[in-house]
């Protein structure tokens, strides 16, 4: 099932970074780290309005936050009474109506971007079996009609090179995804293990650098944890990750009871930092892809936002309920009904909070005016030597009737 959902999708990618890969090699450019950027942010362009709508969903987040933890502390010595769980629901269920969205919008969006994701994830793993020109560099060395695969032997002689033993040489595109990992060092083993294709070996390898590598940095090549300047390239993802994230958070203030609050912490610092102990350890071009992926992701963020805060939050509400009104119409439901709950359900909120407020003034005031009567007793010694007329003796004949009344 999902090799099913996402080949056919990484099949399309592969399609458009190939077709990049030969414009850019028109120019002179032929390069995987330049063709990675470049895809990555036609992709991200190309994704901008699912972008938007999660953007849009995260602010109007953040601004219902307030009222959703009014109804979550509404209701929260009540977790066990069915009824009251109900009545939660449709309460926060109208909030969202009278801002316009749905409560599953954001995971919709989510959902519709993660096949996208996890095949752009695929194609970058194994760019060659995408890219033609670079294919063709690996086939020219292993070609069944004249390369290594028509040796006797040759895929025991592969495994001498790769100690896995369960590797599939014969297997075109197996051979091609392991050998587009090789080292120095494994390139120079398969020249002595193959002696009379050492030339073909050397010129197609020569080729194959040239286009997977940037500034010293092979694209195909696990950074690993040596002192090189490929380790820049897992540290880079990190931090842009973390920025990425931090950004994408913005004001939105989390209840510190919900859950979530805690989880989402925990993802804005394990996220970045499981980016770079898996970069470290998978092809440079998937932390380039990572890197690039995290900086557009950033930019497009922060636009997105100020275009949003610019039109203000009214607009975007009342768009929102347009639009929604409109669907209903589609389905013969008058848009007025939602609009009714939703403002009646926030006044019970607000009006629920007011009453409240009042109670505990009230309580307070009374409190204060007891103890204010208290101290005056204790002063006079209970009203006794009060002077006629002062507030005392008024204080004493309260206490005294009080003390009547209780006989």
């Amino acid at each position: 099932m999902y090799n099913a959902i996402i080949n056919p999708i990484a099949a399309v990618l592969g399609y458009i970074l190939d077709f990049l890969f030969q414009g850019l090699n028109a120019i002179g450019l032929g390069n995987t780290f330049v063709a990675i950027i470049i895809f990555t942010l036609i992709v991200k362009l190309l994704m901008l309005p699912l972008t938007a709508k999660q953007q849009k969903m995260s602010k109007l987040q953040s601004i219902m936050q307030p009222e959703i933890q009014a109804i979550n502390a509404k209701y929260k010595d009540k977790r066990g009474d069915q009824n009251a769980m109900m009545k939660m629901q449709e309460e926060t269920k109208a909030v969202y109506a009278r801002y316009g969205v749905s409560q599953m919008g954001g995971c919709v969006q989510l959902l519709i971007q993660m096949p996208i994701l996890m095949a752009l994830y695929r194609v970058f793993q194994y760019i060659p079996m995408y890219v033609g020109q670079l294919k063709d560099l690996f086939m020219n060395i292993l070609s069944t009609n004249g390369g290594i695969m028509s040796v006797d032997g040759y895929a025991d002689k592969m495994n001498q090179i790769v100690s896995t033993s369960n590797i599939d040489w014969n297997n075109v595109n197996t051979a091609i995804q392991q050998m587009n990992s090789f080292t120095t060092d494994q390139w120079n083993q398969l020249k002595d293990l193959f002696p009379a294709f050492a030339d073909t070996i050397t010129n197609n390898h020569s080729a194959i650098t040239n286009i997977n590598t940037f500034c010293g940095i092979n694209m195909s090549q696990n950074p690993g944890f040596g002192f090189t300047i490929a380790v820049l390239i897992p540290i880079l993802a990190g931090i842009t990750q973390f920025i990425s994230v931090k950004v994408m958070q913005g004001k939105q203030q989390m209840d510190p009871d919900n859950p979530a609050a805690a989880s989402m912490k925990m993802m804005t610092l394990v996220m970045p930092l499981m980016s770079v102990f898996i970069g470290f350890s998978v092809p440079a071009g998937l932390g380039v892809y990572w890197s690039a992926t995290a900086v557009f992701q950033t930019i497009i963020q922060i636009v997105i936002n100020r275009y949003y805060d610019k039109i203000g939050v009214d607009a975007i509400v009342a768009k929102n309920v347009e639009k929604r009104a409109k669907k209903r119409a589609k389905k013969g439901l008058p848009p007025e009904k939602i609009a009714k709950n939703a403002t009646t359900s926030t006044k019970s909120i607000n009006a629920a909070d007011k009453n409240q407020q009042r109670m505990d003034s009230l309580t307070k005031m009374k409190e204060d005016n007891l103890k204010k009567v208290q101290e005056i007793k204790e002063t006079t010694n209970y009203y006794k030597s009060a002077k006629p007329g002062s507030l005392a003796e008024k204080a004493g004949m309260v206490s005294k009737f009080n003390d009547k009344s209780k006989k």
